[in-house]
């Protein structure tokens, strides 16, 4: 799979408030459905559950990269991260489909161009 450079595309978002950050299977949803939404490549989902009303962690293996995610439901916030190259694959619409499962806030959003495989 090659992508011409320019078309990778890596977003760091910071959410706040929404439900179910210590939900291991709403978060696994909500990576499958980001990859889905994003028009990506889903490879596999693995998903940590820190123990109850604890926070979660997990990553999406995409063809295309990666999306995590990171949750401390304590304090109503999750770290985010969706890196995705070529031209087919919208990270933005990723990241909108995580804060529609969550009914969470971006707080800070960070873009980052990034260099495609060849």
């Amino acid at each position: 799979m090659a992508h011409l450079p320019g078309t990778s595309i890596h977003l760091i978002a910071d959410l706040q408030g929404g439900s179910g950050l210590d939900d291991v299977a709403q978060v696994e949803g909500a990576l499958r459905h980001a990859a889905e939404a994003a028009g990506a490549r889903l490879l596999s989902v693995n998903v940590y559950g820190f123990g109850e009303g604890m926070g979660v962690t997990g990553v999406a293996l995409l063809a295309e990269s990666h999306i995590s995610i990171h949750t401390w439901p304590e304090t109503a916030v999750a770290a985010v991260d969706l890196f995705v190259c070529g031209e087919d694959v919208d990270a933005e619409a990723g990241l909108t489909a995580i804060v529609a499962a969550f009914g969470a806030d971006v707080t800070r959003l960070h873009r980052i161009a990034r260099l495609g495989a060849d």
